[in-house]
């Protein structure tokens, strides 16, 4: 398999992903906001996902598979892990808060944008393990799985971003237009 060094890369980039949404869960003291706590058990999924995919086909090629075989199976294994992903999640008291959350709020143009990204990436995550699993593109299975590695790693990333975007500020600290000078002289 040529592309060995690029998953083994992947999978210490996953690594930093689960360790900085660790790091904040437990830098924060605690989430508080279900918002917070959903964010944080995805960071970590996914990136844990990505290196079990990013490590799947480096590994089944150590037993003499290749090819369509090494695809095949480690498509199955992070269909069948983003699958168990959502299916944990979705039975969070977190994520039940959040969806009703969002069906009673009224939608901004910029929230059905996202929502439409968002249900395109999930198309997509569905499809591309299926396609290589199927065989129908045999030339293009190493380039889908890789993309495929590569959509989990910033599907992490995006939601680490959302993490930390929505982080509470430090207590006492409102508007920054509030806050007092300093470092400068008072003569």
């Amino acid at each position: 398999m040529q592309d060995v060094e690029l998953f083994l890369s992947l999978a210490e980039i996953a690594g930093v992903f689960v360790g900085f949404g660790a790091l904040i869960a437990v830098r924060s003291g605690g989430a508080t906001e279900w918002q917070e706590v959903a964010q944080m058990r995805v960071v970590v999924a996914m990136g844990l996902l990505t290196a079990v995919a990013a490590l799947a086909p480096v590994t089944l090629t150590r037993y003499d598979l290749a090819g369509h075989q090494v695809w095949a199976l480690s498509s199955a294994l992070g269909l069948v892990g983003w699958l168990l992903m959502i299916a944990v999640n979705a039975r969070t008291p977190e994520y039940r808060a959040g969806w009703a959350a969002v069906a009673a709020t009224k939608w901004t143009p910029g929230e059905v944008v996202g929502t439409a990204v968002y249900v395109l990436y999930m198309i997509v995550m569905l499809l591309a393990p299926i396609i290589v699993m199927l065989g129908v593109a045999p030339d293009l299975e190493a380039a889908l799985y890789f993309t495929y590695v590569v959509l989990i790693l910033l599907g992490a990333g995006w939601t680490l971003l959302g993490l930390v975007f929505s982080q509470r500020r430090p207590a006492g600290v409102s508007d920054p237009a509030e806050m007092p000078a300093t470092g400068g002289s008072s003569a």
